[in-house]
């Protein structure tokens, strides 16, 4: 009996999408439904006409996704008196558990202009165990308590006791207005009653799809990962790259369109990763990954230059890879970063994902404290996330005929470009003009699409106060995602981009953001996936008299990545071996 009513909602829903995809067939312009199209004067009034002319049509989607992911159904009354530990309570006031965690907390930001001073705040900020947001040549921003801002400055020279100002007076609030506007309790699972949480059909613009009018949490992430891949078979499949420390998948999506070649003919199938939310309480990171993956997927075999991108390459868009930390920073602590990992000490968890992969992991050997927020473990790998994504991408290597030519591990915030090395300045990567050509092109990508602008480094910058020897660095540098995947598994093009925005928000980035760095994100690797294909196509992708047909020439054809042991460990003047093609 409970088999005949599975198939008989099953049935149900399958009538119901079909229903749905032969109206919207019949009612919705081509172009409405291509994100990236060029607009046309139809496209502003097919939603209108459509609401208009198909009232129950929303009603029919929604009925068919509560049917699929058993979504309770919207109540008729919302309920205003249920009380808990809310993020946005009725009354407008902070919760006590959100005061008690973060009422005292500041986030200080501090000018730095030489290297006495970076290495002095280093040194306070280890000596204090002080949560170092973010750094860059010129400043620091540290989290503290109010009562330590007084500790700290005794530690510091004197003059940065008065280089220093409030970024965020109020760290509770922040967070607080962080969280989705319509959330009501701290769990990581939807309200039965919020539609905001909804995976959405809908393929319009990003700005009025519903999935990233919010930040999501995991558990609304993965049925829309298992929405796209039922709903694009042609080019998406869902895989998992393994399970955490808590034994949660680490899901990803698959992009790409294989070519159909003899079966005598083997090829490997040149493959992009594009991972986010490493460090946990870095959302953005995470709604971008999704938000790139959703726009590549709606725009195959509309527009010609994606279309093409996905016949030469396959993307795997993971959207975090510490699933562990990231609900946690939805039910318990929204600026956790490590993983859930226990170590040596009972109360400290947690391991710095990307300081725990094996390429020179020991870096200075100065954060062996389990408490640091940059912990990287008593040993490579010790992370199982870091660990599950090697063997996943050594597996794929050797086994399945893939060979991946490119790695970007998004992260906030600063608006960086960042290459290999991490774990030192005085390592300079084989690759190293190529490095800076793509990454100086990737930034003028984003620049271009929105005028925001990206600067491009080593990621040792990034993570040294100072370039010379035996300066105290405001975070480990070695054990790194980017060092590990560009020299022992021989991917070229290695980055690490650090998002929206440069510290007003840190990592509580308004939801507003969310549309816009994940165009900053999308028209970024397509600047990548043109560079790999030969074509120095910006002005055709970015400037509005877009390029529609894709013209087949020698330039078009997929650069070879073959790297072998002696290249990766030669120095610079072995980079003109190496067949790339240059500027015009």
């Amino acid at each position: 009996m409970q088999l005949t009513d599975r198939l008989h909602s099953f049935l149900h829903v399958f009538v119901v999408l079909a229903l749905c995809t032969t109206i919207s067939a019949f009612t919705v312009p081509w172009a409405a439904n291509n994100p990236h199209a060029a607009p046309t004067e139809r496209d502003a009034p097919s939603d209108q006409k459509l609401r208009s002319v198909f009232p129950q049509l929303t009603w029919i989607r929604d009925t068919a996704i509560e049917k699929i992911f058993r979504i309770p159904k919207k109540d008729s009354k919302p309920d205003c008196h249920k009380s808990g530990p809310a993020f946005h309570s009725s009354n407008n006031q902070l919760p006590a558990r959100l005061l008690a965690k973060y009422g005292d907390d500041v986030v200080l930001r501090f000018n730095l202009t030489t290297s006495e001073e970076e290495k002095a705040l280093a040194e306070a900020a280890d000596i204090l165990f002080l949560d170092v947001w973010e750094f860059t040549n010129n400043w620091a921003d540290i989290r503290l308590r109010k009562d330590d801002i007084s500790s700290l400055l005794g530690l510091l020279p004197s003059s940065l006791k008065n280089a220093h100002s409030p970024l965020m007076p109020d760290l509770a609030d922040s967070i607080y207005r962080n969280y989705p506007s319509n959330s009501r309790n701290k769990q990581a699972f939807p309200p039965s009653h919020d539609r905001s949480f909804t995976p959405s059909l809908k393929t319009t613009d990003g700005v009025d799809n519903i999935f990233f009018s919010e930040f999501q949490p995991l558990s609304v992430i993965v049925p829309w990962m298992r929405l796209m891949a039922s709903m694009f078979t042609t080019h998406v499949r869902m895989i998992n790259i393994g399970t955490s420390y808590e034994g949660r998948d680490i899901p990803a999506l698959r992009v790409g369109v294989s070519p159909n070649l003899p079966q005598d003919t083997p090829k490997e199938r040149k493959t992009i990763i594009v991972s986010g939310g490493s460090h946990a309480r870095e959302w953005i990171s995470v709604s971008t990954v999704t938000y790139v993956a959703w726009s590549l997927i709606t725009s195959y075999g509309k527009n010609p230059g994606i279309t093409k991108l996905l016949q030469e390459f396959d993307f795997v868009f993971i959207p975090t890879t510490n699933p562990d930390g990231y609900i946690y920073t939805w039910e318990n602590d929204r600026l956790w970063r490590k993983n859930r990992q226990e170590t040596s000490l009972r109360f400290c968890r947690g391991v710095d994902i990307d300081r725990s992969f094996g390429f020179e992991w020991s870096g200075t050997k100065t954060e062996s404290n389990p408490c640091s927020e940059n912990y990287p473990g008593e040993e490579p790998f010790q992370a199982v996330e870091s660990h599950r994504l090697a063997e996943w991408a050594k597996n794929e290597t050797e086994n399945n005929d893939v060979k991946f030519v490119g790695f970007l591990d998004l992260h906030s915030y600063s608006q960086q470009v960042l290459y290999p090395y991490s774990y030192s300045c005085n390592a300079d990567p084989p690759s190293l003009e190529n490095l800076e050509e793509l990454g100086m092109g990737i930034a003028k990508a984003i620049r271009i699409a929105s005028g925001e602008q990206y600067t491009v480094a080593s990621a040792c910058e990034g993570a040294v106060s100072s370039a010379s020897g035996g300066v105290s660095r405001m975070e480990t540098g070695g054990g790194s995602a980017i060092d590990w995947f560009y020299h022992e598994l021989k991917v070229r093009y290695s980055y690490q981009i650090k998002l929206r925005d440069t510290g007003s928000y840190g990592f509580l980035l308004p939801k507003e953001n969310i549309v816009p760095t994940g165009e900053e994100a999308f028209n970024a690797i397509k600047y990548f996936g043109d560079f790999l294909l030969g074509n120095r196509g910006i002005e055709n992708r970015l400037l509005p008299d877009v390029v529609e047909e894709h013209v087949q020439s020698p330039s078009s054809e997929v650069l070879d990545e073959d790297v072998n042991e002696e290249e990766v460990i030669a120095d610079d003047s072995e980079d003109i071996k190496w067949d790339l093609r240059r500027r015009r």
